[in-house]
């Protein structure tokens, strides 16, 4: 099978998306299916050593839904579009976000094959998508596959575009998180490390964990909080480690995918005190395989995930009094650490990439049967617009 999968965003930069499509390009073509990526990309695919990578377009930064999305919004990509879609004539083209700007709304325009979307967003109630389905309907009739990674996505997705979405989370390489490797040197002095994965983005928390270590370092002096993940810290969060003095908060900066079990099995505590909307939580499943017992906000996309007690303590978003007294909880019981991690570690394997990209291929298989059906009562004079 011939599959093209398209990312609105800047492939050179790490996302929940990206991480997704990465995994199923490592499947399928472990599968044998041929995979080529469309995405913007601020580095060539050489730099990348992705040399499936087709780079179609710059990304530049824009601010929305409390994140900034690195994304192409150039429309003198259409002749190159068209052009590159005729000749690869892919069997199936599978957009992620379809209704980000600009890319994959002009691989959908000018697609030929059959199509599939998963949406992964999650707007706890977005007025523009009210906007948007006046606008993109008739983008909407393309699809013949719809994929929801989370009941909320999908809950969501519903109200403004019904369809009969096949709920599918994101994969994960399980093993590659959860196969024993050297932890990090320097961290390993006896102290409880507290980890935090992401962007530094207003909408990920961080400034409410840094409130909850600063009323938990007073009382438990042996804590360490390690942050990994590109972009700088607020002015509001370097105040506040100035004005109180924190000490053992380390800046990692971004990490090598690679590198990033390192840090995973350095920890003792994973925290992700997100805000909200988010829809599925990838780092919480990387945390689940490393065997690290979770504090997160209890926000509808990180409940799909730690369904349970049993997988994680969850607090709720914006409280950092809650959110402390769930950290202190688990830097006082490693007996309980060591139930969660065990817990996650088993639960985890339901999101390892072969098991869901065979559920994605069993989509593919159905809107090629559905587009061929479609096809076979066309008239010669329809058109798909």
């Amino acid at each position: 099978m011939k599959v093209a999968l398209v990312s609105p965003y800047d492939y050179a930069y790490p996302g929940g998306v990206n991480a997704h499509i990465l995994q199923l390009d490592r499947e399928f073509t472990r599968l044998g299916h041929g995979v080529k990526i469309l995405a913007p990309s601020s580095k060539s695919s050489d730099l990348l050593g992705m040399k499936n990578l087709v780079r179609l377009g710059v990304p530049i930064p824009v601010p929305g839904n409390g994140s900034v999305a690195r994304i192409c919004l150039s429309p003198w990509l259409i002749p190159k579009i068209k052009s590159y879609l005729e000749h690869e004539n892919f069997d199936v083209i599978h957009l992620h976000n379809p209704y980000t700007p600009l890319l994959p709304l002009l691989v959908l325009r000018f697609s030929k094959s059959p199509n599939v979307a998963t949406f992964h967003g999650f707007h706890e109630g977005n007025k523009s998508y009210v906007v948007r389905k006046r606008l993109l309907r008739n983008l909407f009739a393309r699809l013949q596959g719809h994929i929801a990674v989370s009941p909320p996505v999908r809950d969501f997705m519903t109200r403004y575009f019904p369809a009969d979405y096949q709920v599918i989370p994101n994969s994960i390489d399980v093993e590659h998180f959860s196969t024993a490797s050297d932890p990090i040197p320097e961290f390993l002095d006896g102290k409880c490390n507290i980890l935090f994965v992401g962007r530094l983005e207003k909408r990920k928390g961080f400034k409410y964990l840094l409130q909850a270590y600063s009323r938990l370092k007073w009382q438990n002096p042996d804590i360490r909080l390690l942050v990994v993940g590109p972009d700088t810290l607020d002015r509001e969060s370097h105040q506040m480690i100035g004005e109180r003095n924190l000490q053992d908060v380390v800046f990692v900066g971004g990490v090598s995918y690679k590198d990033l079990p390192r840090y995973y099995q350095t920890a003792h505590i994973f925290c992700a005190p997100a805000t909200g909307k988010e829809s599925f939580g990838i780092v919480l499943a990387e945390a689940m395989a490393a065997r690290v017992p979770i504090v997160a906000s209890d926000i509808e996309g990180f409940a799909s995930v730690i369904s349970s007690s049993e997988l994680g303590i969850l607090v709720p978003p914006r409280d950092y009094l809650s959110l402390a007294d769930g950290l202190s909880i688990l830097i006082q019981d490693p007996v309980l650490r060591e139930s969660l991690g065990h817990q996650g570690a088993d639960h985890v394997r339901q999101y390892n990439s072969d098991r869901v990209a065979a559920q994605v291929v069993k989509v593919y298989e159905a809107a090629i049967d559905t587009f061929e059906s479609e096809r076979s009562v066309r008239t010669p004079l329809d058109t798909r617009v």
